[in-house]
């Protein structure tokens, strides 16, 4: 298969990754092994070697409960905002330390988590994520753009080397803008951090 071929199946596997709504997940409180099947089971198509990777294991979610990334779960039972978190925490974790993570998540879980009325977690979730759509067309249209102009590169190189040069300069655009956009993100985490410790009392870390 030819690097073309290559990147249109991969662009035709970004469509075919499934959207967990807030309504697919279970309204009733899951056991552990329950939490687990179910996120291996929406989530598995994501994962670099679907056939062996595990989405999340047991010594995962016990050690975000440990690390305040997920409140504790009640009487050994996860609720549906659990598993919203979870969901967070699964898409952070490949490029976010669990320190940043935590100081994502914090404010978020101490206003909205376990709210009866007014905005929770499922309607914050719901509004995040309902970008997606709109996300996945410009990436797509992105990642078409930075291959074309990746293939107008090394037009004299080798013959031997050339293919092999316009696939590598492909990777690097692609990480550079991967680097350039986790810069930004972990800037404004620092940002977060700093003004929570400035001004304690007003950091969106308490219930209101």
């Amino acid at each position: 298969m030819d690097t073309k071929d290559l990147l249109d199946k991969i662009m035709e596997s970004f469509d075919a990754m499934e959207h967990i709504n807030v309504s697919d997940i279970p309204n009733i409180d899951l056991y552990m092994d329950q939490v687990t099947t179910f996120m291996d089971k929406r989530l598995k198509k994501s994962t670099r070697y679907p056939e062996s990777d595990k989405v999340m294991t047991k010594t995962m979610i016990n050690n975000y409960a440990k690390n305040d990334l997920l409140p504790s779960p009640v009487k050994k039972k996860y609720s549906r905002e659990h598993v919203l978190v979870l969901i967070f925490i699964y898409y952070y974790k490949g490029i976010l330390s669990i320190n940043d993570i935590h100081t994502l998540l914090a404010p978020v879980t101490a206003n909205f988590f376990g709210k009866e009325e007014g905005l929770d977690m499922g309607a914050v979730y719901d509004e995040v994520f309902g970008l997606k759509a709109e996300q996945m067309e410009r990436l797509k249209e992105d990642v078409a753009a930075k291959y074309d102009r990746a293939m107008e590169t090394f037009e004299d190189a080798p013959e031997e080397s050339r293919e092999f040069l316009k696939l590598f300069s492909f990777i690097c655009a692609l990480s550079f803008d991967v680097y350039m956009k986790k810069t930004v993100i972990e800037r404004l985490i620092d940002d977060m951090r700093q003004t929570k410790e400035k001004n304690p009392d007003k950091n969106g870390d308490e219930k209101q």
